[in-house]
This record gives structure tokens, C-alpha cells and sequence, in this order.
């Protein structure tokens, strides 16, 4: 991987990045995070099934 000695990607550019930049790389992570996700929802639809009664299981005995 990159060498993250300015925290950044190593690109070589001092500059901090913008928010638009910034927001720009949020999104398109969360956009492959959700494609990843759907995906294993697919591929794996017992495990999909069983996470999803899980969570309905936990918003019924939630308490607010």
C-alpha cells in the first residue's frame, strides 16, 4: 500500500484536501460498502435472513 506519512493517499501533493474532495471519496466508500454489502446478502441468504431477525428482535425489545 501507499506510504501515509501526510496522512493522505502518498500521492506527493502537500495540499490538504477539500470538503468537496473529501465528501467525494465518503461517498463513493459508501456507495461500494452497500454494493459489497448487497451483494453478500446474495450469495449468503440464510446468514442475510438470520442478521435481519436479529435486528428485528432487537428494535422489538428495544426500550426508549
Amino acid at each position: 500500500m501507499a506510504d501515509k506519512q501526510d496522512g493522505r493517499d502518498g500521492t506527493g501533493d502537500a495540499r490538504p484536501e477539500t470538503d468537496a474532495e473529501r465528501r467525494r471519496r465518503r461517498a463513493q466508500f459508501l456507495r461500494e460498502l452497500h454494493e459489497a454489502k448487497a451483494l453478500r446478502d446474495r450469495v449468503q441468504p440464510r446468514r442475510a435472513r438470520a442478521a435481519r431477525m436479529r435486528q428485528a428482535m432487537r428494535m422489538r425489545t428495544f426500550r426508549w
